[in-house]
Formats: C-alpha cells, structure tokens, sequence
C-alpha cells in the first residue's frame, strides 16, 4: 500500500504500520489528532497512527466531536457508527469505526 503524505513524498507502507486493525464487525483505527488547526485534514501515517487536523479547540470536547464529524464525512458514513474508544483526552486516539469502511478507509489514507 501506498501513503502521500503532506508533503507529496510516497512511502511504502507494509501491513504492521497500518493505522488499523480489522476485526469481524468492526475497525479499530489509531489517530493522531491535532486540535486547532487551520482546517480538518487527513495528514498522512506517521508511526502507525492517521494523523488528523481538525480546527476545533481541544476544550470541552469539541475536537473530539468535530474529528467524529469529519471523519463522518471523508468516510461516507454516519457520525452515530463512529466511536472514541479511549483517548478523549489525549492527541492519540483509538477509533472504532464499522466494518463497510474499510474501502473508504483505504482510499483515505
């Protein structure tokens, strides 16, 4: 599998670094989330996480809800199937998300 990062440089990415794991009806997806930021981004892979940007403030949960709705969109499926596991308070994030995104997923990344 093949990742543009920001900065146009393709890398190889082999199956270990994958910011995913599938199970049977689910995908668990590793985010590295950066609040604040000038608009919401899907960055790239970088250590085995998806590094996201999203513009909301990490105050009172609005990061956490606006990665859930950008998430929503740049996957196609509804924000109510999108799940923080664990890290709600941190920048790196366990996502469950349903097994029919994992095309959407592919191609997002």
């Amino acid at each position: 599998m093949y990742v543009e990062t920001s900065k146009d440089i393709i890398i190889s990415m082999s199956a270990e670094q994958l910011p995913f794991t599938i199970r049977e009806k689910t995908i668990i997806l590793k985010v590295k989330a950066f609040p604040k930021s000038g608009r919401n981004q899907i960055v790239g892979v970088r250590n085995g996480e998806l590094v996201i940007r999203v513009r909301a403030p990490a105050s009172k949960g609005q990061a956490n809800k606006e990665l859930v709705r950008y998430l929503a969109e740049a996957l196609s499926i509804p924000k109510s199937e999108i799940e923080i596991v664990s890290g709600e308070t941190s920048r790196h994030k366990l996502v469950e998300l349903p097994r029919t995104a994992e095309s959407a997923l592919e191609e997002a990344i």
